[in-house]
């Protein structure tokens, strides 16, 4: 039988954002042991701020270890309102202490925005010169990926039904159709996704219980979170708020902080 997601459901994000911090501390600490480094990916929309509420408060998050790559980004200026980096500048990064050491942020190449296809693949080289540097690997393996689910069940720029859901060769691919506006973006290939270790979904709000319920009880719609789900068997962990699993049948767990 397929290994089911672990799906964590809180009052409301102000409950969640502790459980969360939790978890992406675990992660921070895992990677700190395979390597010296902390690779994560994050989308942009409400993700950023579930993740500001979640780390900004807390002790032990090792900014200078941190290299922060995009899951997804816009093809607009980096102070546009749409673009991804922006949006965790302005709502996360902005906000660290003066004193704290900054993380490393791998943006896209500004000078690439009106061709798709030489951005993702400026992209991917820096993904590669990350993850490859010294030994050729078939996929990057991601420390953690921090993602949203839209409302027609899409994540990164990966959307129901579009072609790019069947890429298996780039790591980064172009989008110039986006059902979704601005049309021209690059994302996350879903194989590089789901190779990643761990990944985790923030959901909240009523108005994601309708896709929700698609996504887990009704997996063979395939839309692109229930192909993360499925392809990243034993490594997806959803958090999320009861408004958005209202009237959905899951099998929730309990979050249960670790002992000290």
């Amino acid at each position: 039988m397929p290994t089911l997601p672990s799906i964590f459901v809180f009052n409301d994000a102000d409950a969640m954002a502790p459980a969360l911090a939790e978890y992406i501390l675990q992660a921070q600490a895992a990677a700190l042991q395979r390597h010296d480094a902390f690779k994560i990916a994050v989308s942009g929309g409400s993700l950023v701020a579930n993740l500001r509420k979640a780390i900004l408060p807390i002790e032990g998050i090792e900014w200078a270890k941190w290299q922060i790559f995009f899951a997804d980004e816009r093809l607009v200026p980096l102070d546009d309102p749409e673009s991804n980096y922006g949006l965790l500048k302005r709502d996360l990064l902005d906000h660290l202490p003066e004193e704290t050491p900054q993380p490393t942020v791998f943006h896209v190449d500004a000078s690439l925005l009106d061709d798709a296809l030489e951005a993702a693949d400026a992209y991917e080289k820096e993904l590669i010169k990350s993850f490859a540097a010294k030994d050729s690997v078939r996929l990057p393996s991601f420390d953690l990926l921090l993602l949203g689910c839209g409302p027609d069940g899409h994540t990164c720029s990966l959307f129901p039904g579009h072609e790019l859901l069947r890429e298996n060769v780039a790591w980064v691919a172009a989008i110039e159709d986006s059902p979704k506006p601005p049309p021209r973006r690059i994302t996350l290939t879903l194989p590089v996704v789901t190779h990643s270790l761990r990944i985790a979904f923030v959901a909240t709000g009523g108005s994601k219980a309708e896709v929700l319920k698609t996504i887990f009880e009704d997996p063979e719609a395939g839309l692109p979170c229930s192909l993360v789900n499925e392809g990243a068997r034993g490594k997806v962990t959803w958090f999320v708020d009861a408004p958005a699993v209202q009237g959905v049948a899951i099998q929730k767990k309990e979050w249960k902080s670790p002992t000290l």
